[in-house]
């Protein structure tokens, strides 16, 4: 054989023995592992065992200590069952024992009453006797009576009746006009004193409202810008709050002068925040109106929640507390309504409580009594209906819409707090200096000259000035032209020589301005 046969068949027997060799040594391996592999699962078997056996102690051990446990409890409230079964038994023995005693005393009630009872019948006894013995001798007297005067027994009984009769009419009259003139001093004495006494608790101070208000100004160039170019700045002024500004020699001072409070002080305000903000020309003017308005909407509100909070009035609607807020600029004959509803309200509480009623619902009655003063500027009817109408729309009680309708006319003595809102409503309107008429009629002359004016078609606004002699008139650009503005005038003017009656002239003024506005970019 060659070297490379040699050293084939070498590879080969090499390649041979290498393969038994695997052979032997892979089933070697796998005996190996299956011997590990039945000690590791005898180990886990055992360990299984040992792990089931713990737990079955475990288990027995709790279940041990649970039945203890409920042992423990059984034996507790064994125990309160018990003690309370005892007190129990111990309640009913005391009961027992009072039941016997109470047994006792009743028994010995019993013989007393039985003792009394045959008093008693003695005593009746003997009382009988008595009166057998008494009618036997007035018997005897009667008719020793009607022998002596020769009178029968129902002729005697007939005189002494008639004569009893006379005497109890005669004394039953003197009685009746002595109590009652008695009573009368009593109830006029406790009248008086009820209402002194009210008066006298509640003083209220009163000031008499002017139509005439002074804005100060820090020099006399400012009312040359007050006036402004050819006077625009004050008619714009008068033109959009309807009062009347007057500017006079006076140092230091403007005037601002309008019968409606509410424009007066608009005005007022409105000039004070110009003069110091120093830009004072027709659209700031505007501008500044328009917010002025806004805070006197917000004072409004302001006043009519501190009128409600000084009387403890509570629970008011928003808009009731708003006409209350208004009242504050609305004066009847010189008296402030919103002064004046408050010294009732006081007024019919303390009435009230004199007379044992509700002082809560006296003081609402009085405070709300003159309501529609606020709103009767826009409504058909007196300030007593509108007033109604608007505390029923507002969810008010009958008492209180009631106090309002008829504090006036409508006295009810089903409604006993309308009589007390009346009561207290003339007591604060007829002190000294409470009021004055001409006022009253003075703001009304105002309001008829407006409202004749804004009846008119195309008519927006107007505003009575100059104390009553004249009346500003702005009507529509759009729905009227120049000549029907000077007829609209001269309607007006013949309106009020028809309607009203008033001293001197009224001038008529007529305004229809045509604005037209752009901004520059």
């Amino acid at each position: 054989m060659d070297p490379v046969s040699i050293q084939v068949w070498l590879l080969a027997v090499f390649l041979v023995i290498a393969a038994i060799l695997a052979v032997i040594i892979v089933k070697a391996l796998d005996h190996f592992r299956r011997q590990d592999a039945k000690s590791q699962a005898q180990r886990i078997i055992e360990e299984a065992h040992k792990e089931i056996e713990t737990r079955r102690r475990e288990a027995e051990l709790k279940s041990k200590e649970e039945l203890l446990q409920k042992k423990a409890d059984f034996e507790k409230e064994f125990m309160a069952t018990r003690e309370k079964v005892h007190a129990q038994e111990r309640d009913v023995e005391k009961r027992n024992d009072l039941l016997d005693s109470r047994t006792e005393e009743l028994q010995k009630q019993e013989r007393m009453v039985e003792g009394n009872q045959r008093k008693i019948t003695e005593r009746m006894a003997q009382v009988k006797k008595r009166n057998e013995e008494l009618d036997q001798l007035l018997e005897e007297q009667r008719k020793a009576l009607h022998q002596v005067s020769g009178l029968s027994h129902e002729e005697a009984t007939d005189r002494l009746l008639k004569l009893l009769d006379q005497e109890l009419e005669q004394q039953t009259g003197s009685i009746i006009l002595k109590h009652e003139k008695k009573i009368g001093e009593i109830v006029e004495q406790k009248s008086r004193e009820l209402l002194l006494t009210s008066i006298q608790r509640c003083a209220a101070s009163h000031t008499s409202e002017t139509t005439t208000s002074t804005v100060d100004i820090p020099n006399d160039e400012m009312k040359g810008r007050i006036i402004g170019r050819e006077g625009r700045n004050i008619r714009a002024i008068e033109k959009v709050t309807g009062v009347d500004v007057i500017i006079d020699d006076t140092p230091g001072v403007v005037i601002v002068s309008a019968f409606d409070p509410v424009r007066r002080e608009i005005a007022r305000m409105a000039l004070d925040r110009l003069i110091a903000d120093g830009r004072i020309h027709p659209s700031r003017i505007e501008e500044v109106v328009r917010e002025t308005e806004q805070k006197i909407d917000e004072h409004i509100q302001k006043n009519g929640q501190e009128a409600a909070d000084e009387v403890s009035v509570h629970g008011l609607h928003e808009q009731i507390i708003h006409l209350l807020g208004r009242l504050h600029f609305r004066t009847s004959y010189s008296q402030n309504v919103l002064r004046h509803s408050i010294e009732v309200a006081f007024l019919s509480k303390l009435i009230a409580e004199q007379m044992g009623l509700d002082g809560t619902l006296a003081v609402r009655c009085g405070l709300l009594h003159d309501i529609g003063k606020a709103a009767d500027h826009n409504a058909d009817g007196g300030h007593p209906k509108i007033g109604a109408d608007l505390l029923k729309r507002y969810g008010e009680g009958p008492e209180v819409v009631h106090a309002a309708l008829g504090h006036h006319d409508d006295i009810r003595l089903e409604y006993p707090y309308t009589m007390i809102c009346a009561t207290a409503d003339a007591c604060s309107a007829s002190r000294p200096g409470a009021r004055r008429e001409s006022l009253d009629r003075y703001v009304k002359r105002m309001e008829d000259l407006e409202a004749i004016a804004t009846g008119f078609h195309g008519v927006q606004q107007a505003f009575a000035v100059q104390a009553g002699r004249e009346v500003r008139v702005m009507v529509s650009s759009g729905q009227t032209t120049d000549e029907t503005a000077a007829k609209i005038c001269r309607d007006i003017a013949v309106e009020y020589e028809k309607q009203l009656t008033y001293p001197g002239e009224i001038k008529v003024t007529v305004l229809r301005e045509t604005r037209a506005t752009e901004f520059a970019q």
